[in-house]
């Protein structure tokens, strides 16, 4: 049975999810190969250390010796986003697949690096997206793919946080230039946009910087140059117009992304803090709303149970094992590379759009 190689980079918070998904695949499906953690690359000595009691046979604090390691078949790029394009060159110069957070890049020139060379990478690739690997969300693609709401008309989408709330947090590398909501929680709801309904055709948006100053790791006051709010407009190449409004300012929120959509045939709602069930209105039969199970029901696992609650991290497991699935059989993933960068071309229009104060086209 062929065992693939794994070479993380990066190993925070997101990191050891990442760890945590491959470790535990065995458990959930019946998988036609094994995977091993083999290699780390982290900045800091402390990191590496932690990673070597995680199992990690091989520990760098370069990531070219991470991904050009002859025993490395897969790099994980789960590092802040503001390190991902070097990284990330790197392997496509190698061609080796690589499953790599979101935001792919953070910005329009970063776009134009990846973009020159991906016609000659042919490694299969995925983005973390994995909003799109739970039940409820896998199950409102079915249905639209299936025409259920007919015509699209609206839709509106919110992601509240209430982390920076408090304005004597310190600033974190999240609120640090080349990053930002919009970056962070935005591209999350804009790939659910784009893979629900389709491409996007135009957006104006506007951000607000709550606090203007936060204290540093050290306590000193510096400026904040990132968004703690954001609200975009959106009109949609199918005519569906709606918007989408981030925020981690939002008094009482924990992790909610919340979805509604509308169309001439029906309506479907969504709710993360109840994650187990689509609300869905079908106007043929104007019955009211109906509440559709989807827990833990996946075609490619029964595993603990198709009626037990579904957790956050079970999107997460999904998402890898359909990568390394496609990883085994040759085939494409998606999200790709390419959708990533899709993703991020949209934030830099609403970015302008703030800057110019007009809708602005999404290339």
């Amino acid at each position: 049975m062929e065992t693939y190689r794994i070479g993380l980079i990066g190993f925070g918070f997101i990191g050891k999810v990442h760890a945590y998904c491959y470790s535990v695949l065995h458990y959930y499906y019946e998988l036609p190969f094994r995977v091993e953690l083999f290699g780390l690359c982290s900045r800091t000595p402390e990191t590496l250390r932690k990673g070597e009691k995680y199992g990690f046979k091989f520990t760098t604090s370069d990531f070219r010796q991470l991904i050009r390691h002859p025993e490395v078949d897969i790099v994980d790029i789960c590092c802040p986003n503001i390190y991902h394009l070097e990284p990330l060159l790197e392997v496509m110069k190698l061609n080796k697949p690589v499953y790599c957070e979101k935001p792919v890049v953070v910005d329009w020139k970063e776009v134009c690096a990846v973009e020159k060379l991906l016609p000659h990478y042919h490694a299969t690739n995925q983005v973390t997206f994995h909003n799109r690997f739970y039940p409820a969300m896998q199950k409102t693609k079915s249905l639209l793919d299936k025409g259920f709401l007919g015509t699209p008309v609206s839709f509106r989408f919110t992601y509240y946080h209430s982390g920076s709330l408090d304005p004597h947090k310190p600033l974190g590398w999240k609120q640090q230039k080349g990053a930002g909501l919009l970056l962070d929680l935005g591209s999350h709801v804009i790939d659910l946009v784009y893979w629900f309904l389709g491409k996007i055709e135009k957006v104006i948006g506007c951000t607000r910087i709550l606090y203007p100053c936060r204290p540093d790791g050290e306590g000193k006051n510096v400026p904040v140059e990132v968004e703690d709010h954001a609200l975009v407009m959106l009109c949609l190449k199918n005519g569906a117009t709606g918007t989408i409004e981030v925020s981690k300012v939002a008094a009482g929120a924990e992790d909610e992304l919340n979805y509604e959509l509308y169309g001439s045939g029906g309506a479907i709602r969504y709710r993360s803090m109840e994650p187990n069930f689509l609300h869905l209105f079908d106007a043929r039969t104007n019955e009211g709303y109906v509440a559709l199970p989807t827990v833990q029901r996946y075609e490619e696992s029964s595993f603990p149970g198709p009626k037990f609650s579904i957790g956050w991290l079970r999107g997460h497991v999904h998402a890898i094992y359909s990568f390394l699935k496609a990883v085994h059989q040759q085939q494409e993933a998606s999200p790709s590379l390419a959708e990533g960068l899709y993703n991020t071309r949209i934030i830099e229009a609403v970015r302008k759009s703030e800057k110019t104060g007009r809708w602005e086209q999404v290339d």
